[in-house]
């Protein structure tokens, strides 16, 4: 008679027969998710390079899901189970932006419940993809509503969590198994890859789960560990000003439940472009395909491991997920280019060799007073050949450039102190008002005049003006020093692009 071993079951399916033999060439795992944790440290040489304290990075996109939040998926999932919160033929309900639909979409198939995923439209179209790969569903919703709106994807898994039968939502941003899951296992993880010599650990903050989980782990084993947060310019937790950014995943608009601030010993700002620049250097020099938070923490550790500058230290970097995710965005060039994240001239040209090489005789700046007259204004206009001015203090004209009296020595002239700046006037909408009301022209330019234009450091590629002039403005201040140095048009970068694309044959 014949016995078979027999696994026994936690979830209400059939038990599964046990694999024959125990001896030491077997190494089989149960199922996908006994294979989560236990991701690779590795050093980064190439972009270290001048940097004398070691960084090593923790690749976790070598999880089987693909990134960091595998390991809080399945966590999320049980406790539910246990708790009596998700039960059988149940339906998961989650907004995220990929990386933990994607760790919980994979536990759900191993356990059998359905899953709803609610994105922000920002999302790179592969991670939508990848959830429908594993039999999600997925809404989508806009990224530019406020946090409360109906709209967003909070408010929307909200509903649905409610109107879905038999629904839950695991809730990442107040849930605490996402920093528990990271305190029994990656913290330790870290403390051992590394025999205790970690003296500085940095990553992204999103949820704030990973960086505070990991980070109180390290920190009750050495206290002088410091963690080191990176966030994108526009987040809250480093921005007075919230706005929107292009990189994923990271940075919130609210403080979320998971995230404990008194871990945090020093934040590190990102721009997106600095995110994305060292997000393709690590895959082409390094050979590791990232995702743009992983270029954001890099950024912030690589920031702090230069300042450090010390050997016997050691900074270990978290990078959550894999380039994959962002071929469409990240690895494409026309995406980058048209976002202004990359150069279309081959070395980055900056806005100051725009305006130096402008031809003709219009000169750099020429603003008017908001005391001035309208009809002085519109002289001003037609004297130089332009459709706008910026609009100044007082009643005179300002004329700044080559050649013109008063303008300073350097390339750029003597400029416009910035906040001398109050406003500004296009020829578009002066038409319109002088047209309807004649009388204007009397008036006092302050009566008409708009919000000042953007005002753009003079050493920013010419990429960032792009989007800037396409997306309605028809200029923007040049600055440099704390002086308006230029006015650029959509003219001016037309002619730099087409005098550039000649000389490129």
């Amino acid at each position: 008679m014949t016995t078979t071993n027999i696994r026994p079951a936690t979830d209400g399916q059939t038990p599964s027969p046990v694999l024959p033999g125990s001896g030491p060439g077997l190494d089989i795992r149960d199922d996908v998710i006994a294979a989560l944790g236990n991701t690779p440290l590795v050093r980064l040489n190439a972009v270290t390079r001048g940097i004398r304290t070691p960084v090593v990075a923790k690749l976790e996109m070598l999880n089987p899901g693909g990134s960091v939040k595998d390991r809080i998926g399945i966590r999320m999932i049980e406790e539910a189970e246990r708790r009596g919160w998700l039960k059988p033929g149940g339906t998961i309900v989650e907004p995220t932006s990929g990386n933990t639909g994607v760790g919980l979409a994979m536990a759900a198939a191993v356990k059998g419940y359905r899953c709803i995923f609610v994105m922000p439209d920002k999302v790179a179209p592969e991670k939508a993809a990848l959830l429908r790969a594993y039999g999600a569903e997925v809404v989508i919703t806009p990224t530019s509503v406020e946090r409360d709106s109906p709209e967003s994807y909070y408010s929307v898994a909200e509903r649905l969590s409610r109107e879905e039968p038999n629904a839950f939502q695991p809730n990442q941003y107040f849930n605490p198994m996402n920093p528990t899951t990271h305190y029994e296992t990656t913290g330790p993880e870290i403390w051992r890859q590394t025999g205790g010599t970690i003296t500085h650990f940095a990553a992204g903050v999103g949820t704030g789960g990973t960086i505070s989980g990991i980070g109180r782990y390290l920190k009750d084993q050495n206290s002088a560990v410091q963690v080191i947060g990176a966030d994108p310019e526009g987040s809250i937790y480093t921005s007075d000003d919230i706005h929107t950014y292009k990189v994923e995943g990271v940075g919130e608009d609210f403080w979320p439940g998971t995230f404990d601030r008194e871990i945090v010993d020093r934040w590190v700002q990102v721009t997106d472009r600095e995110s994305f620049a060292m997000t393709r250097r690590v895959a082409r020099e390094e050979g590791i395909l990232i995702g743009g938070s992983c270029g954001l923490a890099v950024h912030a550790a690589l920031e702090v491991a230069r300042e450090i500058d010390d050997p016997d230290a050691l900074m270990v970097v978290l990078l959550p997920d894999s380039g994959r995710g962002y071929l469409s965005k990240i690895y494409n060039d026309t995406w980058m280019r048209e976002n202004g994240f990359l150069s279309r001239f081959g070395q980055p040209a900056r806005l100051a060799t725009l305006v130096a090489a402008r031809h003709g005789d219009v000169p750099y700046v020429v603003a008017v007073g908001a005391d001035a007259s309208v009809g002085h204004a519109i002289d001003l206009l037609h004297q130089h050949d332009i459709s706008q001015l910026p609009v100044v203090r007082g009643d005179d004209a300002t004329v700044a450039g080559p050649g013109e009296p008063g303008t300073g020595t350097g390339p750029l002239g003597r400029g416009i102190d910035v906040p001398a700046v109050v406003g500004s006037i296009q020829e578009r909408t002066l038409l319109d008002r002088v047209f309807r009301n004649p009388e204007i022209l009397s008036a006092p330019v302050s009566d008409v005049m708009e919000p000042p234009f953007q005002l753009v450091d003079s050493q920013e590629p010419i990429e960032q003006v792009y989007p800037l002039l396409t997306a309605g403005s028809p200029a923007v201040l040049v600055q440099d020093g704390g002086r308006v140095t230029a006015v650029v048009t959509r003219a001016d970068l037309l002619a730099f692009v087409s005098h550039h694309r000649r000389e490129m044959g």
